[in-house]
């Protein structure tokens, strides 16, 4: 999955928490959504570190639910439940736990979250 294919998907799945998503999914999403907020902060600053702040914190929660949905997405797709992401409350050990399930690759065969999404 390439980078506009996988943002395309993300925000087609808006809200959708079933489901799998790839490796490539998640992560270029996660690009997208950074880079988005590296550009609102860079050039809001520019004009004023309050409005930067605010349009940053303003696109933070439009990208809130996709971003979500797509992290349970991708835990499904390497076969755990959505739940794990409760795992981040942990501090520090969850994070990284979390980081190596999400770098983890897909589960080969049709889990009970769904088929195989495209790579």
């Amino acid at each position: 999955m390439n980078f506009s294919t996988s943002v395309k998907t993300c925000f087609s799945k808006y809200a959708t928490f079933s489901g799998r998503a790839s490796r490539s999914e998640y992560w270029y999403f996660y690009l997208f959504t950074n880079l988005i907020a590296f550009l609102i902060s860079f050039f809001g600053s520019l004009i004023s570190s309050e409005i930067a702040s605010g349009l940053v914190g303003l696109i933070s929660l439009f990208f809130l639910l996709p971003s979500f949905a797509v992290f349970v997405r991708r835990l499904h797709d390497i076969g755990k439940s959505g739940w794990n992401w409760l795992l981040a409350l942990i501090p520090l050990i969850g994070f990284i736990i979390l980081l190596v399930f999400l770098c983890q690759a897909s589960e080969e065969n049709e889990n009970k979250w769904g088929e195989k999404p495209i790579e």
